[in-house]
């Protein structure tokens, strides 16, 4: 029998269940769905996955373990199987959905999406997987906490906003809204401390964050949103790709003639990374000379304020980046923070809220 270029065990992780379809790349290119089965979402269910795929592939050539990054329930699967020293691939979804298109079975159940994760395993080229830092992932974890917090808050503000301005209130609602705001407040303050102390246990990140708050505009919130979001940039390889991820990359279809859709950022991407850096942008305009030419620039191009915001966005995540990267504080004087006019506006005319 030959020996296959590649080896792919595409899992469609569910709550109870694992469907796993293994599959190889023949020498001419062909890809070969073999086997499905199915395994209970369990710690047994684990040990019985890798002594299936042990028994049905190739001892030559590597497997890859290839899922979608689609809720939690791959997250222990994935963890298991690094800690067994196996390759593994967390595709995003809209990978994995375009490149289902593609292929000739129009089924959409979970058999067919294990499959599809197969194929795409084996046909394309996809990054390894790592386990993210732990720090980050703590970071992520409270961010994420504190962000959902503030939302409650707002909206239990709103609520009792309008409870008092009735005409006929209810004394004991606005009691209790006022408990809930201030117990919301609260735990904000406990997440809050929570971050600079898990921040104080890692002297050397708290350094390079503590440079990434000197730029003007981003504090300690948006800084450390933006590294545990990104596991550090762990996987990004340019500024192009970190934009893209934000989803804050632009898009337009455009065909011949007579279709030329408006060009506008895709929004498919991380939208935490999106969101905390939305009002920071406001107080860069302000205060940050750089981002206010920016700004002043598309503003005066395009008429459009929220364009102008948008831009600045970019400039201030491609800007973390870099100083991430190279571990320095921020100096508007660098010229490697510079971009030329030309350029600016040639790539910034595209961009629309």
């Amino acid at each position: 029998m030959e020996t296959p270029i590649k080896q792919t065990a595409g899992i469609d992780c569910g709550m109870q269940e694992l469907v796993v379809s293994f599959g190889i790349l023949t020498g001419d290119g062909t890809f070969i769905c073999k086997l499905t089965k199915v395994f209970a979402n369990t710690a047994k269910g684990f040990q019985q996955l890798l002594q299936w795929i042990n028994e049905v592939s190739s001892k030559e050539t590597a497997v890859l373990y290839a899922m979608e990054a689609t809720g939690v329930y791959y997250e222990k699967l994935a963890y298991y199987l690094v800690a067994n020293d196996c390759h593994v691939s967390i595709v995003l979804p809209n990978k994995i959905n375009a490149f289902a298109k593609t292929c000739t079975s129009k089924k959409q159940d979970d058999q067919q999406a294990s499959k599809v994760l197969c194929e795409f395993g084996c046909v394309k080229h996809v990054d390894e997987w790592q386990p993210p830092h732990p720090l980050f992932a703590a970071l992520k974890q409270l961010t994420r906490e504190k962000h959902q917090l503030q939302q409650e808050l707002v909206i239990i503000k709103n609520q009792l906003h309008a409870e008092q301005t009735k005409a006929i209130t209810a004394s004991a609602s606005i009691k209790r809204m006022k408990a809930r705001c201030r117990l919301i407040e609260k735990q904000i303050a406990e997440v809050e401390k929570e971050i600079i102390d898990t921040l104080n246990d890692d002297a050397a990140i708290k350094e390079k964050i503590n440079k990434i708050c000197t730029i003007p505009g981003v504090g300690l919130s948006t800084a450390v949103t933006v590294i545990a979001e990104t596991n550090g940039f762990n996987l990004i390889r340019n500024a192009r790709q970190l934009v893209s991820y934000a989803g804050l990359d632009v898009v337009q279809k455009q065909s011949g003639i007579s279709v030329k859709g408006r060009a506008h950022i895709s929004k498919k991407g991380n939208p935490h990374l999106r969101h905390c850096l939305h009002l920071p942008s406001f107080v860069a305009v302000k205060y940050n000379l750089p981002m206010q030419q920016l700004h002043h620039r598309i503003v005066e191009k395009q008429a459009i304020k929220m364009k102008a915001y948008v831009a600045v966005q970019r400039k201030m995540l491609m800007l973390i980046y870099t100083l991430w990267k190279k571990n320095e504080a921020y100096n508007p004087s660098i010229k490697f923070l510079e971009q030329p006019v030309e350029a600016a506006l040639t790539e910034l005319d595209y961009i629309c809220s």
